[in-house]
């Protein structure tokens, strides 16, 4: 018992934290399929989303909705609201699972079944503090 204990920790301590980041294809894509392709779409997506959490690699995973608002300015006195028209691909939505490398996350990526429909998945590691507590030589942001 203790042995299974220490090797899944041995497991998730090697484990790295990744982000794959959606970028959908054009609405038109979707526009132009039926309702059984449209369906045949969602469950190839859904089959590949479950096979991952079945792994036990899945933290979370969401849609975005295209709706958003920019805030910039030194005091955040600008707030543009969106979606804006200039925008060619869209953030749809992302995953936050773990993989054993880079490579290994990508393998995954490649697996998603919407690039066949002109999505671009980019993958992201997540990283354990900011740029600005790496710059100060800390391991966290409140270290």
């Amino acid at each position: 018992m203790e042995t299974s204990r220490l090797s899944n920790h041995h497991l998730q301590s090697v484990m790295t934290t990744y982000m794959l980041l959606f970028r959908d294809a054009p609405p038109a894509v979707y526009n132009a399929m039926s309702p059984a392709q449209l369906t045949e779409c969602l469950d190839k997506w859904n089959a590949w989303h479950d096979g991952i959490a079945a792994e036990g690699r899945m933290h979370h995973a969401h849609p975005l909705e295209a709706a958003r608002r920019v805030i910039t300015g030194k005091r955040g006195e600008q707030v543009i609201d969106g979606p804006f028209a200039e925008a060619k691909e869209l953030i749809a939505g992302y995953f936050m699972f773990t993989a054993d490398s880079l490579d290994e996350a990508t393998a995954i990526a490649q697996r998603c079944p919407n690039l066949e429909h002109g999505m671009s998945v980019e993958i992201r590691e997540v990283a354990g503090g900011c740029h600005l507590a790496k710059s100060l030589g800390r391991k966290g942001m409140k270290e």
